[in-house]
């Protein structure tokens, strides 16, 4: 490999490596966001956590668009802002039925099924942490499919 090759293929990992990590920020602060709403929902107003689920994905999306159109992804030329949103918002509905399955599997599919897992954990601990693992599997799902659909190609 020449010394050029090599140059543009260690600065395209930086490069890579610096969007995973302002990705991580954004994403970050959407979390808390999705987390806050959740919680606030879920466990201090006593809707279900499916409902306060939807609510705080919605208001997280909105915000994530904002701040990754911004900061962490270039986006296309070849499409307009609004077109580009809709995308957005198609490939965050994916992400959203994604949360929602993972939030169902863990609460209704797990919890409520294994009695030693309820002796031992309170619905509310249940629930926040099941918001954690969905986050987390949103999250590189979230990653993947907007650098593939919304970024632009070099």
């Amino acid at each position: 490999m020449d010394q050029n090759m090599e140059l543009r293929e260690k600065s395209g990992k930086q490069k890579l490596i610096d969007q995973i990590l302002k990705f991580g920020v954004v994403g970050f602060i959407s979390f808390f966001v999705d987390f806050g709403v959740y919680t606030l929902i879920c466990n201090v107003l006593g809707i279900s956590y499916i409902i306060a689920g939807i609510f705080g994905f919605v208001i997280s999306v909105i915000v994530n668009y904002f701040l990754s159109m911004k900061y962490v992804f270039e986006g296309r030329d070849d499409i307009s802002k609004t077109r580009e949103f809709v995308v957005f918002v198609v490939l965050s509905a994916f992400g959203l039925v994604l949360n929602e399955v993972i939030l169902y599997v863990c609460v209704d599919g797990i919890y409520w099924h294994w009695n030693w897992l309820q002796s031992w954990l309170g619905i509310k601990l249940m629930n926040m942490g099941a918001k954690i693992v969905a986050t987390g599997v949103v999250m590189v799902y979230n990653f993947v499919s907007r650098k593939i659909f919304l970024e632009k190609k070099n």
